[in-house]
């Protein structure tokens, strides 16, 4: 039988309130792999460990859980039982058919009852391997690590760590409503709030029916994509072609822009209280475009009561282009379509607005109505991961 150990690391430092964040991480690890066949899930002290049917996939299990928010890292491991002999035979049946130079062992005690130390016991299945094995020790840098943990009941022998994620369970910090588009930005700011342990609603605003579908697709494709980290998400499409029109015949050109982003953040607004989203995530990073100079920022989010998180903001286009190539985002956001954003664009528009002209600005329109039917006209899809859960 195989079993898969995961480790997690600011977890452990939540104190009162880990039994919380870790049934969360359990419940996270179950949605990864419900189509998977995964037996028993426990939790034990600092750990939680997964019981893999015969036939399951072990890389597949690995696959999955190392996306999982939460992880520190997972290792497919062998149980023994907490004597030296069990050890050693556990020990030599992970170890044969590799083939290794140097080797340490890692022993750690979660159980301090345990008759040996840790030290003792690193010593102990160092000679053991080296009598079985043609190969010698390495403290600095082996080629090939032996990690031993000793619990109350059993122990676990395994030679890798898998690195995960790390962050929060996702659902531990509530729900937010993201303004996603089909560009890079965005969805890199909603993964790393789902790495902060919220569980995110996507909106998107498309061009229609001045433009086509394409950009839609796009946002499908990239919810699908980010539902792998989070397992259900809801994406709601919002038609605003006409509201941009309106815009555009009755205000200065100059702050159409913000005019429309603060219509977005309005709308955002109504519908996060109907989602019972607590924030607004956007993908504003400072000084990118004309409306993200901070005076500009800070006329678009007085439009609203909620706060408006913009968890890429001190970073540079490189650095968010990184991120979204890691998660697999990049090459859908890349590809040519029909964003709203660049629909009746000013060709000078206003960087350093102030409220009082935005105000003056937005006399001519009737808000309310424009609120109240973006809303009316909204559409809702829900995306689940793994599709056949």
């Amino acid at each position: 039988m195989t079993f898969l150990v995961v480790h997690y690391h600011e977890i452990a430092l939540k104190a009162r309130n880990r039994p919380l964040f870790v049934n969360r991480l359990v419940h996270n690890l179950k949605r990864a792999t419900a189509d998977l066949p995964v037996g028993r899930i426990r939790k034990l002290t600092g750990r939680v460990v997964l019981t893999l049917h015969d036939g399951c996939s072990a890389g597949l299990v690995t696959d999955r859980i190392r996306q999982v928010f939460g992880v520190a890292n997972c290792s497919v491991a062998h149980r023994s039982a907490l004597t030296l002999d069990a050890l050693q035979e556990t020990a030599e049946r992970a170890l044969t058919g590799r083939s290794f130079q140097t080797f340490r062992v890692t022993a750690r005690r979660a159980y301090k009852a345990f008759p040996l130390t840790s030290q003792q016991l690193n010593e102990a299945l160092g000679s053991f391997v080296l009598r079985r094995f043609p190969t010698r020790v390495d403290l600095k840098d082996p080629a090939l690590t032996l990690f031993v943990e000793i619990l109350p009941t059993e122990a676990f022998v395994y030679l890798e760590k898998v690195p995960g994620p790390g962050g929060l369970p996702v659902g531990v910090a509530g729900r937010v409503l993201a303004l996603i588009s089909g560009g890079i930005d965005s969805p890199v700011a909603a993964y790393r709030m789902m790495r902060r342990g919220c569980l995110v609603s996507f909106l998107h605003f498309h061009g229609a029916p001045f433009l086509d579908r394409r950009t839609q697709e796009k946002v499908r494709e990239i919810v699908r994509l980010l539902t792998r980290f989070q397992y259900t998400s809801r994406l709601t499409l919002v038609p605003f072609g006409e509201v941009q029109q309106e815009v555009v015949v009755n205000t200065p050109a100059p702050y159409r822009v913000l005019l429309y982003r603060r219509l977005m953040a309005r709308i955002a607004e109504h519908l996060a209280g109907l989602e019972g989203a607590k924030a607004l995530i956007t993908g504003e990073s400072l000084g990118q475009v004309a409306s993200q100079t901070l005076e500009n920022l800070t006329v678009i989010e007085e439009a609203v009561r909620l706060p408006v998180l913009r968890p890429l903001i001190g970073m540079d286009k490189e650095e968010i282009s990184a991120q979204a190539r890691d998660i697999g985002t990049y090459e859908i956001s890349i590809q040519p379509d029909q964003d709203c954003c660049t629909l009746f664009v000013p060709r000078h528009p206003a960087t350093r607005a102030t409220l009082e002209e935005i105000d003056r600005a937005e006399l001519t329109l009737d808000i309310g109505r424009l609120v109240k039917m973006s809303v009316e006209r909204a559409e809702h899809e829900e995306c689940v991961f793994p599709e056949s859960s």
